[in-house]
């Protein structure tokens, strides 16, 4: 991908967070690339395209790096808790944040607090429009809710998974017609669809982060049918902290859906858990190895079976 071209924008101090007028607190908050983050995790300028520049969030373009690079802005759909986890990593590498929800930018005032100065609370259409990419994290029924075209062009990571005890029933899932994957792709005509981080439990998301390099890495799966798109959501999860496995289209990515061998308790320290005590679980190490292995060997669940 060709280098993130150098930029000088105007300061708009009044309208961003106390200290965006300082160069000491530009390269504080942005240090170059390579640089560890307060997690460890090295921030990564460059992987992504370059920045919008939606006026609604000039403040979010003025975030850069001490070089004079912009630095990439995940915009994020759902604020429960795979996209709050997902968020946390994401300030952490040194990434800008537009975090939005279905309820509004002024219920969110107490996590973009908590995340800190990179993170900035928008509506939908915000976080669709400021976002170099978008982590779609909402149940599966809210997607047909969704503006349309509202993500067309964009690189999306989906985070849903198909619950029927949540979601009803659905006729084309439960008969292994299309994956969920397959489902929501088709409700975002023109995106860059990847599916991501709906594999792993959200608590466990921070806990298994660790830096490039690191002996003791955990990988993510990931399907798409857009092979550039895959490769920006691998340099995306590699620069939260963690490795990729490809596993294909989306027609595959029932290798990764809830009740297969893909699937939550691959991330467990104890495999035996029970299930009530899963939201408290410890996260064990697990290497694109093990997912390998487990992709490899899951069988196609039969979803309309399924308890949950």
């Amino acid at each position: 991908m060709p280098p993130r071209p150098n930029i000088s924008p105007e300061p708009e101090t009044s309208r961003c967070p106390p200290g965006y007028g300082s160069p000491s607190a530009s390269a504080a908050r942005n240090p170059p690339s390579g640089t560890p983050s307060p997690r460890g995790i090295p921030s990564r300028q460059g992987q992504l395209p370059p920045l919008g520049t939606a006026e609604v969030h000039a403040c979010q373009s003025n975030r850069t790096s001490s070089k004079g690079y912009a630095m990439p802005t995940l915009g994020i759909i759902g604020s429960g808790n795979i996209g709050s986890a997902v968020a946390r990593l994401a300030v952490a590498a040194g990434m800008n944040v537009v975090i939005a929800n279905s309820r509004g930018p002024e219920t969110l005032s107490e996590l973009v607090a908590d995340l800190g100065p990179l993170a900035q609370a928008g509506t939908v259409e915000d976080a669709a429009k400021s976002g170099d990419a978008v982590v779609l994290s909402i149940p599966l029924n809210a997607v047909r809710n969704l503006p349309d075209g509202l993500l067309a062009g964009k690189i999306v990571l989906d985070t849903s998974n198909y619950y029927p005890s949540r979601d009803g029933h659905i006729a084309e899932l439960d008969d292994s017609t299309v994956t969920t994957s397959e489902l929501v792709q088709s409700r975002l005509p023109g995106a860059q669809y990847v599916k991501a981080f709906n594999n792993i439990l959200a608590h466990h998301i921070p806990l298994l982060a660790r830096p490039a390099g690191s002996a003791d890495r955990s990988a993510l799966p990931i399907a798409s049918d857009d092979d550039s798109a895959k490769a920006e959501a691998a340099a995306l999860i590699d620069a939260l902290g963690y490795d990729v496995v490809d596993a294909g289209t989306v027609a595959e990515s029932w290798r990764f859906e809830p009740d297969s061998a893909g699937y939550t308790r691959l991330y467990l320290a104890d495999a035996s858990t029970p299930d009530d005590q899963l939201m408290t679980s410890a996260p064990g190490t697990t290497p694109k190895e093990k997912v390998e292995s487990a992709l490899a060997s899951a069988t196609r669940v039969n979803v309309a079976e399924r308890l949950f």
